[in-house]
């Protein structure tokens, strides 16, 4: 499945998302996270030691929930899978550009372990209260 228009524009604008991971016993585990896109997945940048990536490592299934910064009841429901990593220098590159775009400066806590990007592939949109009107190179 393919990204709506309206998932791209949600994720490329600095509004937050929720990540919800699902532990072993299958108790979900949610994090407010920063948010992007490659245009075809969902791209959420964390560290290799936290909870949420051993999470994810034995259970690829994901939703992620973007809102408006705005209007938190506008928003967006992404279900999907973790189907790609970015390690190394892009990740990097990555935290720092994220960084910029809701803090508008480089990233400022050392990095504990190694920074990965996880690539969600999304199986099922819900969109609540959004329309094309709420984004203005959509209209």
């Amino acid at each position: 499945m393919s990204l709506d228009k309206k998932t791209i524009a949600m994720a490329k604008e600095p509004n937050y998302a929720a990540l919800t991971t699902l532990f072993d016993n299958g108790s979900p585990q949610t994090h407010v996270m920063w948010v992007d896109t490659d245009g075809e997945n969902i791209l959420i940048n964390t560290e290799i030691h936290r909870r949420k990536y051993l999470n994810i490592k034995n259970d690829p299934r994901v939703t992620v929930m973007i809102w408006k910064s705005d209007n938190e009841f506008k928003f967006v429901e992404v279900r999907g899978n973790v189907v790609g990593e970015i390690t190394g220098k892009e990740a990097l590159e990555n935290i720092n550009e994220l960084s910029q775009k809701y803090w508008n400066k480089p990233y400022p806590f050392e990095i504990q372990s190694e920074r990965i990007v996880l690539k969600i592939k999304p199986e099922r949109e819900f969109f609540f209260n959004l329309k094309d009107q709420d984004f203005e190179d959509l209209s």
